[in-house]
C-alpha cells in the first residue's frame, strides 16, 4: 500500500507520477483543441512533435532520479496526449481522489490503475455526480487551507478552458472540513493564450516555506489576489507579467521547500528564486509549455515527507 501524504506543495517529495509524451498521437486539428495556446501553435505549425517533449520528460525525470523520488509512469495508451497527470487525479493529505476532467480525456485515467491500485480502498474518492467538476491544477494544497481555482461566470458551461466549477469547490469543502477552502475566481478566455489563467496554478503557486508566484491579472475579482497578496505578504510574492503568465512561469515544481525545478529560459524568476535560497533545476520544457501545461501539471506527488 502506499501510505499517500500531500499536505502543501514544497515538503520533500518522496513520490511522484510523472506523466509520459510517448505515442502522443498526432497534431491535433484546430477544433479539437482543448486551450487557446496549443490553438495557436496548432494554427502557427509550431505545434510540439512527440520526439522533442519526451526528451523534455526525461529531463525531468532524471531530475527526480537526482533526488531519490520514486517515479511511477502511466501505461502508454497509443496515440494519447497522457503528459498532464496533475488534471486526472490529486492527492490531498492521505486522500486520493480521481479528478471529473473533459470527457474526451477519458482513456487517461486507467493507465494508472497499477497506481491506484496500491491506494486504500478507503482513501480514494471517486467523484460519481458528472455534474462536479474539478481538475487538480485547479487545486493547490498550503497546510490548513486548500486553495481552489475556479470561474464564476454564468457562460461556465460554454467555456472549455473552465475546468473546475463551485460545485467541484463544495465537494472539496465537504470532503475536508477540518480545513479552510478558498476558492479564486479565474479569467479564462478560449481564444486568447495570455488572458486565460487554464488552472489556477497558471498563476499562482506557494515556494518554499512561505512565499509564492503569481500573476494578479489572472484573478477576475481583485479581492481574490488580495487575500494572497495579505496572506503571503507582499514581499513574499514574485509577481510575473503577462508573457510570463503565457510562458507558465508560475508552473514550476518543488521537490522540497528549497529544490525547485524550473524552466530553462525563466532567467528573471530563477534568479529570484536562487536568490532566496533555493537551489533551481533547470531543464528544457518550452515544447511542452505549447500545451499551456508545464512542470506542475506533469506531475501527481504521492508522498511528501
Amino acid at each position: 500500500m502506499l501510505s499517500l501524504n500531500v499536505k502543501n506543495e514544497t515538503s520533500r517529495l518522496r513520490a511522484v507520477v510523472l506523466g509520459t509524451a510517448v505515442s502522443n498521437g498526432p497534431t491535433p486539428k484546430a477544433e479539437e483543441a482543448y486551450d487557446p495556446k496549443s490553438l495557436e501553435h496548432i494554427k502557427a505549425g509550431t505545434y510540439p512533435v512527440e520526439a522533442d517533449m519526451v526528451v523534455e520528460m526525461e529531463a525531468f525525470r532524471a531530475v527526480f532520479e537526482k533526488y531519490d523520488v520514486t517515479v511511477y509512469r502511466p501505461e502508454v495508451v497509443e496515440n494519447e496526449n497522457q503528459i498532464f497527470t496533475r488534471d486526472i487525479a490529486f492527492v490531498i493529505d492521505d486522500v486520493f481522489i480521481e479528478s471529473n476532467i473533459l470527457p474526451d480525456r477519458i482513456k487517461e485515467f486507467p493507465a494508472i490503475r497499477h497506481v491506484v491500485d496500491q491506494v486504500d480502498p478507503a482513501k480514494f474518492v471517486h467523484i460519481a455526480d458528472q455534474d462536479i467538476h474539478i481538475e487538480g491544477g485547479d487545486v493547490i494544497v498550503w497546510n490548513d487551507y486548500i486553495f481552489i481555482g475556479t470561474y464564476k461566470g454564468a457562460d461556465y458551461p460554454d467555456i472549455k478552458t473552465a475546468r473546475t466549477n463551485l460545485r467541484g469547490v463544495e465537494f472539496i469543502k465537504n470532503l475536508f472540513p477540518h480545513k479552510r477552502v478558498v476558492a479564486f475566481d479565474l479569467v479564462k478566455s478560449t481564444v486568447e493564450a495570455r488572458d486565460n489563467a487554464l488552472h489556477l496554478d497558471c498563476c499562482f503557486q506557494p515556494v518554499g516555506t512561505d512565499k509564492a508566484i503569481i500573476y494578479k491579472e489572472g484573478f477576475r475579482d481583485v479581492k481574490d489576489y488580495e487575500f494572497l497578496r495579505d496572506f503571503f505578504g507582499e514581499d513574499n510574492l514574485f509577481h510575473i507579467t503577462r508573457d510570463e503568465m503565457y510562458h507558465m512561469n508560475s508552473n514550476i515544481f518543488s521537490i522540497a521547500p528549497d529544490v525547485v525545478v524550473s524552466e530553462r529560459n525563466f532567467t528573471r524568476l530563477n534568479t529570484w528564486l536562487r536568490s532566496k535560497g533555493i537551489t533551481v533545476e533547470e531543464i528544457p520544457y518550452a515544447e511542452i509549455a505549447k500545451q499551456e501545461g508545464l512542470l506542475r501539471c506533469s506531475t501527481l506527488p504521492l508522498i511528501r515527507d
